[in-house]
């Protein structure tokens, strides 16, 4: 059943309306004048009318019911193009569609002008994106918190194989979507310094003076949930120099200070993760986070307090959910304004700040578990500083209350790791500050309190739980794979869209001959249609007959895009040196970026690139192989990727993926998975069933036992397959003419310890490609597993992981319907 809109005109009138209107009173265009980018404008706007209507309408029922709200703080959103999805979302874009045909303009080409928002770099961001369609979708009063880049991640370019990377200006024509705020801009205080002082009470009164201001304006993004009734809103901050600053500088006659002020601060905003590995670039990302949180509780403490006397019920109308450590300060920086600004007690300050906030841990790898030094806190926030430092004592004497005189758990959980220099862990700091702490899948949940913070979960059990994550299934089947999902609605009616459970009902179809040969037509045409993008973006014609086997994801040693390149490598060489063809024809596709100081993530990419060069061009092998490396991956060129997939890679190695959201996005939309039972690949295989998906390699304890005495070179020593596939990365054959190239690839696998063991799995990987290629033999048995595959994943929808959220985490209910 389709939901009711409050959104309910004469759509396609309405739309021409103001489509013309837009051209002309906005664009100061007449139709004839008009080009491509002034219709995406005024396409755009136009749309933006329905959003705002809906906002409003969506603000009043908030305020009437004096909801509780969350506020989602993430550094990424990742929300890619926004045209397309809103106008699925308000169930208008066939009245869209039609309307622009009247007018002489096709909507697809219109939609493929608009440019992502660069907004985020990978999973973290993307989840972001999906939580909020799922708020909105879910009639939940949820708001996303970040920061208005104004360059995001990079756009990646292949030069000779290399990634390079350029900045990717996603608002460089200004964005219809945003919608300023000037009259909520927000002040950040920065650096100074903090003067011990008394009150009249003659109790310890600290004051931060001296510091500098920076100016947050907030641009406001409207999130359309599914069938218009609720629209909620991203709000970005933009970071903008102090007027008052700028004032005194002119004033004293020295301009080029002023301008030079002016570009510095609104530097804190220009880019998504400025460089750590030098000390400016690492002072810019803690003023970035800072200036999140800083922008984000100053406006939601000002939007609460504008209906509410006072903040004793504060927690009771707000839920803040922290997502993953960036927005760590947050705990820090309320009590500030709790104790320093309004004067409360330190007590009631801390029992309404851990009532506050949630922190949702993403990942074991050491990155995302951020450190800053105690020297630079201090210098940029001294007055936070202070605050961690006595959180942290009263933390401490709580921790030496449970077990008194072990040395051992005061070093392992304080706040400050006592190293040389001092770090400030934020990961304790936001366990320590919040009442909810949950990990992303259930496998990576108990990693969480058995390896990551045992010390924690032994002290706070109940504060730990798992939300497995979910994705949305409006951008992710509705949008990206349209033919897919009017197969779907046809067959098993349109509920699947907000409740993707109802999917299940699929299963009877499975084994039904015309459902089969409809199902793979559409795989067949998303094949084409991308094999045509692949044609134009890469200059390689590719068979859509093969098997489509993808990986897709950011680049990282983790992800093991070099264990699939071993096994391109070993096809090729078992083809060229033993003459055995492969089962199965294939088609090998990758895309990902690699952040741009990892140089080990950078090789990886040269080495797809160097193999496909070599194998792409070889006419022994050009029947039975090809590989491709899309460039500049990013989610509207995954919503062409993703239908279009049969075999997904999803093969990191145990314990190191927290969860994943790729997996089901392919999965969703018919591709059968090859992974390691890593992340929710374990829940993935629950749902669909261990002989719908493929399963191999070392476990978490398999991997635990051996970490210690692993011995790569044994494998490579016993194992004829490995020997040949390494030494063809170390020698000439995909190098020629730049020797040695690829030895640090050896390096790592054989002298280094092979930390992410590909020798270890290798053998196991073959044997399950070897499966799947027989497996592919067999038509029938493929597309009934595939729409197995598509039937069994209503657990993976965001709605479902935001109704668990809602219900345990942030108790927070369905806004009423207007009456």
């Amino acid at each position: 059943m389709k939901q009711k809109r409050s959104i309910t005109p004469d759509s396609k009138a309405r739309f021409q309306e103001a489509v013309g209107r837009h051209l002309r009173y906005s664009a100061a265009k007449s139709t004839a004048q008009a080009g491509r980018y002034d219709w995406l404008q005024a396409v755009c706007l136009a749309v933006r009318e329905f959003m705002i209507d809906g906002m409003l309408v969506t603000e009043e029922r908030c305020r009437n019911a004096d909801a509780k709200r969350l506020y989602y703080l993430s550094i990424e959103f990742l929300m890619g193009r926004t045209l397309g999805n809103t106008l699925h979302n308000l169930n208008l874009y066939d009245a869209c569609r039609d309307a622009l045909i009247d007018m002489g303009v096709d909507l697809e080409e219109v939609q493929e002008i608009e440019t992502d928002a660069a907004l985020g770099n990978g999973g973290l961001g993307r989840l972001a994106a999906c939580f909020l369609d799922s708020l909105a979708s879910q009639d939940l009063p949820g708001y996303g918190y970040g920061i208005n880049y104004e360059f995001g991640l990079f756009k990646q370019q292949i030069i000779n194989g290399y990634q390079r990377e350029k900045p990717d200006y996603w608002s460089g024509i200004s964005s219809p979507w945003l919608i300023e705020r000037p009259e909520r801009a927000c002040l950040v205080p920065l650096y100074g310094r903090v003067e011990h002082t008394a009150d009249k009470r003659g109790n310890y009164n600290p004051m931060w003076l001296d510091w500098q201001l920076l100016v947050g304006v907030p641009y406001d993004m409207p999130v359309v949930g599914y069938g218009g009734r609720t629209v909620n809103f991203l709000r970005l901050f933009s970071a903008r120099t102090s007027a008052e600053f700028d004032i005194q500088i002119f004033n004293d006659g020295d301009y080029f200070r002023a301008v030079e002020q002016k570009i510095q601060s609104e530097t804190v905003s220009k880019l998504l993760y400025p460089s750590d590995s030098v000390t400016a670039g690492q002072e810019l990302r803690l003023i970035q986070e800072y200036f999140l949180v800083a922008c984000a509780l100053r406006d939601i403490m000002q939007h609460y307090l504008e209906v509410h006397p006072n903040l004793a019920g504060f927690a009771q109308k707000v839920a803040i959910q922290l997502n993953d450590t960036h927005p760590a300060l947050a705990v820090a920086e309320l009590m500030r304004l709790l104790v320093d600004e309004r004067s409360l007690e330190w007590e009631e300050a801390w029992r309404i700040t851990r009532a506050t906030f949630g922190y949702t841990n993403h990942t074991l790898m050491p990155e995302a578990l951020e450190t800053w030094p105690v020297s630079l806190v201090e210098r940029v926030l001294p007055r936070h500083l202070q605050i961690i430092y006595e959180i942290n004592r009263r933390f401490l004497e709580a921790v030496s209350e449970r077990w008194p005189g072990n040395t051992g758990y005061l070093r392992r959980m304080s706040i400050i790791a006592e190293s040389d220099p001092p770090q400030v862990r934020m990961a304790h700091l936001a366990i320590v500050g919040s009442h909810s702490v949950n990990g992303v899948a259930a496998l990576h949940s108990e990693l969480v309190k058995s390896e990551l913070v045992p010390d924690f979960h032994a002290l706070w059990p109940r504060k730990f739980n798992n939300k497995t994550n979910g994705i949305t299934p409006r951008r992710w089947l509705l949008k990206a794979n349209p033919s897919l999902a009017a197969l779907i609605s046809k067959t098993i009616g349109d509920d699947w869209i907000t409740n993707l459970d109802r999917l299940r009902r699929l299963e009877d179809s499975a084994d039904d001959p015309q459902f089969q040969q409809e199902f793979t037509a559409v795989k067949m045409a998303n094949k084409q249609a991308l094999a045509g993008l692949i044609q134009s973006v890469c200059g390689i014609t590719v068979d859509v007959s093969t098997l489509f086997d993808v990986q897709i994801k950011r680049i990282h040693e983790y992800k093991r895009q070099l264990l699939n390149v071993m096994h391109i490598i070993h096809q090729y060489l078992s083809i060229i040196e033993d003459n055995r063809a492969p089962g199965v024809p294939r088609t090998y596709i990758f895309a990902g970026k690699a952040a741009p100081g990892y140089a080990a993530a950078k090789l990886i990419i040269k080495l797809i690139n160097s193999v496909a060069a070599v194998i792409n061009h070889d006419p022994r092998v050009e029947e039975q192989i090809k590989v491709v490396f899309i460039p500049d991956y990013r989610v509207s060129l995954a919503e062409k990727i993703i239908p279009a997939a049969e075999l997904s890679e999803q093969i990191s190695t145990a314990g190191m993926e927290a969860s994943g959201t790729g997996n089901m996005k392919l999965a969703l939309n018919g591709a059968l998975t090859i992974g390691t039972m890593d992340g929710a690949n374990v829940e993935i295989r629950e749902e669909v069933g261990p002989e719908n998906i493929y399963i191999f390699g070392l476990t978490v304890d398999e991997i635990s036992q051996m970490r210690s005495g692993y011995d790569p070179r044994g494998y490579y020593d016993q194992n004829d397959d490995i020997k040949r596939v390494v030494d063809a990365i170390d020698g000439d054959m995909f190098c020629s003419g730049e020797a040695g190239l690829f030895a640090s690839i050896r390096q790592n696998l054989l002298d280094r310890g092979d930390y992410y063991f590909h020798l270890a799995d290798f053998a196991s990987y073959l044997d399950s490609q070897q499966r799947v290629s027989e497996d592919y033999l067999e038509p029938d048995g493929w597309v009934r597993n595939s729409i197995l595959n598509v039937a069994r994943m209503g657990k993976f929808s965001s709605d479902r992981t935001i109704n668990e959220y809602a219900r345990d985490i942030w108790q927070i209910s369905k806004l009423a319907e207007t009456g």
